[in-house]
């Protein structure tokens, strides 16, 4: 799975997910895109069950391009403990994705191929995606 090899702090602040992406909105790299519509948190095993339905569908071919990366620490207590005790041990990472952000390329495939392989792709996602040419 995605993660940082090295970080400068090791706990974050939730932060707040307002507005559109200003950034990584437009196709760089491959022909197609999978576009996000809505703002959340992607963990990095929500990353890898898309990249994997996508490179299982087009049995690898094509070439696939991840444009996010999962930088924040999601920290979680453990059950059944009392409150207090500081902030909790980071428990995964995710990537903070605003609508308008691009979070899948992919070249070298069919239009009809491409789309669906984003399709099934965006059954993994926690939000809804638009496929982009």
């Amino acid at each position: 799975m995605l993660q940082p090899k090295k970080v400068k702090y090791r706990l974050s602040m939730r932060g707040m997910m307002k507005g559109k992406a200003g950034r990584g909105t437009t196709l760089t790299y491959g022909q197609y895109g999978l576009k996000s519509l809505s703002s959340s948190w992607l963990s990095a095993r929500q990353i890898e069950a898309a990249r994997k339905a996508v490179s299982a569908f087009t049995k690898k071919g094509g070439k696939l391009w991840i444009r996010i990366f999962p930088h924040k620490p999601i920290t979680k207590k453990p059950p059944e403990v009392r409150m207090g005790g500081g902030k909790a041990a980071v428990d995964h990472y995710a990537s903070v994705v605003l609508p308008g952000t691009i979070i899948f390329e992919l070249s070298g495939l069919s239009r009809d191929l491409a789309r669906e392989a984003f399709r099934i792709a965006a059954s993994k996602l926690p939000f809804p995606t638009s496929f982009v040419e």
